[in-house]
């Protein structure tokens, strides 16, 4: 069964036929190929099925096709007409795949769409061939709208129950489409060990497979909190497990590549430019997170910190975590022209106004606000709007 994911095939609808390649982008699992295979059925019945050339090359009949020369003689042997569309899922395992994908661009009157799991497809000799000629379609596991979508939420009392189990199991939509939970159990320990194994072990020839997990518990035990190599390095020593800033760095970044984490930079408000030490991490799904931990009811806050993080990125946002003098703002947040500065907190304390004064501390006119889960705070103090968690993820992005 394929989850329809309107919000990512608006956007596909809206490059069609235009220049730039579409590059869909995502943790393993995320939806990318079944969006791929949605958009598949959608030209096929909007043109002849021979203008669309399929290939996964995940799929053993594609192996073959894997050196990129083979690839180009066998598409040369299928394309004869004036207008194709390639759709090509996971893209990287073909070799020297970037200038086989230019060729084609140059060759034929074309429309070419890629998926990949490696943040890496966007890097080097890709983005040196077609400066100005791709777009990325950032997909991630469902959205708690799309989660309440797909399992016929129709308004009611119920949300809680909806948010909770949504807190503890994500957003993968395998794991949404299993009610059993001793079989979600299982699909989240393969889904981990593949994102874990494929995308990080393997492509980074780790040798201490049980050194990175511990970086990985770490990041999972700590989101929200600044963190360095420097500082992982010497948690894990003091812990009885040496290692060293370089290869700590090294875990991370192959983390970032398989978009398992995405690292936050600081950014200074009031000097206005970005700050290189002491970012934050992010999970790309709470039900990740809390199978590595092995548990769900842990800080609510830095929990929601995190979705209100992942929300901000599906609408389109470059996030950064806020920094005015000593004190700290969750995040910065841009979009063209829009500006926005956000709280995150479970509940806003009754005897301190610490995430409002931040807030108020920006002499400038753009949008503050702060995401509780607290019902009772909802409201505006001191000129602040403070809005639920719910109302701030469901929102459509034009109104984040």
């Amino acid at each position: 069964m394929l989850i329809k994911r309107p919000d990512y095939f608006d956007k596909l609808l809206a490059y069609k036929d235009k220049e730039p390649i579409k590059v869909i982008t995502g943790v393993r699992r995320s939806g990318k190929s079944s969006l791929l295979l949605m958009w598949k059925e959608f030209l096929e019945e909007n043109q002849p099925a021979s203008d669309v050339i399929y290939l996964s090359f995940e799929h053993p009949s594609s192996f073959k096709l894997h050196e990129g020369a083979h690839l180009m003689d066998y598409l040369q042997s299928k394309t004869t007409k004036e207008h194709v569309y390639f759709l090509f899922d996971e893209i990287q395992f073909v070799s020297d795949w970037q200038k086989y994908i230019n060729g084609l661009r140059l060759a034929y009157n074309c429309d070419i769409y890629l998926t990949g799991s490696n943040s890496e497809l966007l890097a080097g000799e890709l983005a040196t061939l077609l400066t100005g000629r791709y777009v990325e379609i950032a997909v991630f596991p469902l959205s708690f709208k799309e989660y309440l979508s797909f399992r016929g939420y129709e308004g009611g009392e119920n949300k809680d129950l909806y948010f909770r189990d949504y807190l503890d199991n994500g957003g993968f939509p395998l794991t949404v489409m299993t009610a059993d939970a001793f079989v979600r159990d299982g699909i989240m320990r393969a889904l981990f060990d593949s994102v874990l194994f494929r995308d990080v072990v393997f492509r980074g020839a780790i040798q201490n497979p049980d050194q990175l997990m511990r970086v990985v518990s770490y990041l999972m035990d700590n989101i929200g909190n600044p963190l360095s190599a420097s500082s992982i390095a010497n948690y894990l020593t003091s812990a009885g497990f040496k290692t060293y800033a370089d290869t700590i760095s090294r875990y991370l970044h192959l983390l970032e590549q398989a978009y398992t984490f995405y690292r936050v930079e600081r950014y200074d408000i009031r000097g206005k430019e970005r700050l290189k030490t002491l970012g934050k991490y992010y999970a790309v799904d709470l039900g990740l997170r809390n199978y590595v931990l092995g548990r769900t009811d842990i800080n609510r806050g830095s929990q929601i910190e995190n979705l209100v993080f992942l929300r901000l990125l599906q609408a389109g946002y470059k996030v950064f975590v806020g920094k005015y003098d000593d004190k700290e703002v969750d995040f910065v947040c841009f979009k063209g022209k829009t500006v926005k500065y956000i709280q995150v907190c479970e509940r806003l304390p009754v005897d301190n106004d610490r995430e409002i004064d931040n807030l108020l501390l920006i002499r400038d006119n753009y949008d503050r606000l702060v995401v509780t889960m607290n019902t009772l705070d909802v409201g505006s103090r001191r000129g602040i709007d403070i809005i639920h968690i719910y109302d701030f993820l469901l929102a459509d992005d034009g109104s984040i």
